[in-house]
């Protein structure tokens, strides 16, 4: 194949009065330059157009893909504490390219597992699962090392914070001696194994915010992540040490569990708003227990008979999600079709109606770890099922995966299965309509050029705001019809920005006349309109 090009000297005036004819003017070029394209560009139908399109729901354009990667007893990454700079990076980078591989476009990395860090702070110490020593320097940022990988291969990096853990399964006299739990120690209680900071004390809230918003200020990272750890989970015989706590700040309370419920959703409002007063476009999420109340306590719970967060943990994810101060919830659903105290297939209608006319978006914490064990998860089929049930609700926006070493696994190759069939195209992350943004302008394709590795494809920005990324679009033939760009059926990649805007199809068929389109899009999501493409021959 070689690209279809036209000559005379009159092209330039015809590229541009085609550019003109499809009110696209500002995205065609009428000046010369080195890279300035030879061949007629292909005019491009509008995005919007798409809408009224009837998208094809196992190939959605836009999709949550998400992949937990957990720090914390060495689950995923590192393998091991102790491990060289060079041995930790190419690790992370394997659990990179393994959500790639995978057509995953978001990880959740653990990055503050038990009150340490996974950069250098000012407030915590080094990570003990890094060097095996807590508040040992690995000789390197891990958390800076993690933005820029996963940005290069276009996926989001949500930094995930265990927001009141202060130590795991060790004792206090193995913190650093600098550590803020020792320095402070009305801050923090020990129960069963682990030492905790105790949500009622205001200075230790306000702490665990300072330790996030180091992190929000100093790295790009796409998101801030708590999982489902707020007061610690009940252990048989013992009460939590707090009543003195509730004595000092428990004014105006009468029971101890509606002010302790007080205290994570402050931290949870408090956290939510200053993320965004101090960059609007960074998201923050909770995978919450998916189970908030049962509807036997409470006519608003879920059809189940489980444990409930609002009591047990003191977790109120309805008045999360009901006020807004979150920008996504993703339940830890992992539970099989039919398991009668906890039914994924009751469970997700139940979530997917609690944010019905709410800002959040719902994403499914899918448990991939649970492939291939008892026997309600040994059939390949089981996750696939699970997706393939979500589609009967539009509010389930994507799911996120736990754990990226049971992604590579892959037991039963029941992950294989998911992928194969619901991942077959590429997915953009779901545009979060609430924090703003703004669609950059259209880039203008310079050619589609075939050779024996593929087609490679070249491009430029359009005037107007510079994208973050790019989606690359491919139909067969000379033209697109609107429809093409309603959904991933003609997405054949995203691209992150970089110093040279280019990529290589090599899925394309040798013999194939193929036209190529391109959109830039802003780090929410927001998607331009396609510039006129270019056509190979």
């Amino acid at each position: 194949m070689r690209a279809h090009t036209s000559s005379g000297p009159g092209r330039l005036l015809r590229r541009c009065a085609v550019a003109l004819s499809l009110a696209l003017a500002a995205t065609a070029a009428c000046t010369g330059g080195d890279d300035e394209a030879t061949d007629t560009p292909t005019p491009a139908p509008s995005v919007s157009s798409a809408r009224t399109c009837a998208p094809r729901p196992d190939v959605p354009k836009h999709q949550m893909r998400g992949m937990w990667v957990a720090s914390v007893r060495s689950l995923d990454w590192p393998s091991k504490p102790g491990l060289s700079v060079r041995e930790q990076q190419a690790e992370l980078v394997a659990q990179l390219d393994l959500a790639r591989e995978n057509r995953l476009n978001a990880v959740f990395l653990q990055v503050r597992p038990s009150g340490d860090t996974f950069w250098p702070s000012e407030l915590e110490p080094w990570s003990q699962w890094l060097s095996g020593k807590q508040g040992k320097d690995p000789g390197y940022d891990p958390l800076a090392f993690a933005v820029r990988e996963a940005h290069e291969r276009n996926i989001e990096l949500h930094a995930w914070f265990n927001p009141y853990r202060a130590s795991f399964e060790a004792p206090p006299v193995d913190l650093t001696r600098g550590h803020p739990a020792r320095q402070h120690p009305s801050w923090v209680f020990k129960y069963g194994k682990d030492l905790y900071y105790d949500p009622g004390v205001p200075a230790a809230r306000e702490f665990v915010q300072r330790v996030v918003l180091e992190a929000v200020r100093r790295y790009d990272i796409d998101g801030v992540h708590f999982d489902d750890y707020f007061y610690p989970y009940p252990l048989p015989g013992k009460q939590l040490p707090d009543k003195r706590t509730f004595a000092r700040y428990g004014d105006g309370f009468d029971h101890i569990g509606a002010w302790r419920r007080h205290n994570v959703n402050t931290m949870v409002r408090d956290v939510g708003r200053r993320i965004h007063a101090e960059k609007p476009a960074v998201k923050f999420g909770i995978s919450p227990f998916g189970i908030w109340k049962n509807d036997s306590s409470d006519p608003r719970g879920s059809p189940t008979k489980g444990l409930e967060s609002f009591h047990a943990i003191y977790a109120d994810s309805r008045t999360w999600v009901k006020r807004g101060w979150i920008d996504y919830v993703a339940p830890q659903l992992y539970w099989h079709r039919g398991f009668a105290v906890a039914d994924y297939a009751k469970l997700v209608p139940w979530w997917a109606d609690l944010v019905r006319d709410t800002d959040v978006h719902l994403y499914i914490g899918q448990a991939a770890y649970r492939l291939g064990t008892e026997k309600a998860w040994r059939s390949r089929d089981v996750l696939s099922a699970n997706l393939a049930l979500n589609r009967n609700y539009p509010a389930v926006r994507g799911d996120v995966y736990f754990n990226a070493a049971s992604v590579r696994e892959d037991r039963g190759r029941g992950f294989s299965r998911l992928v194969d069939d619901h991942y077959s195209r590429p997915a953009m992350l779901p545009p979060i309509d609430h924090l703003g943004g703004r669609a950059p302008g259209a880039p203008r394709v310079l050619g589609a050029t075939a050779a024996d590795d593929g087609v490679t494809v070249r491009w430029r920005d359009g005037p107007g705001r510079t994208p973050t990324s790019y989606a690359v679009y491919r139909v067969a033939g000379e033209s697109a019809s609107p429809c093409a760009f309603a959904d991933a059926r003609s997405l054949v990649a995203t691209v992150r920005r970089g110093d040279r805007q280019t990529f290589v199809d090599r899925t394309a068929e040798d013999g194939t006349t193929y036209t190529y389109y391109v959109t830039g899009v802003d780090r929410l999501g927001n998607e331009s309109q396609p510039g006129p493409g270019r056509t190979t021959g």
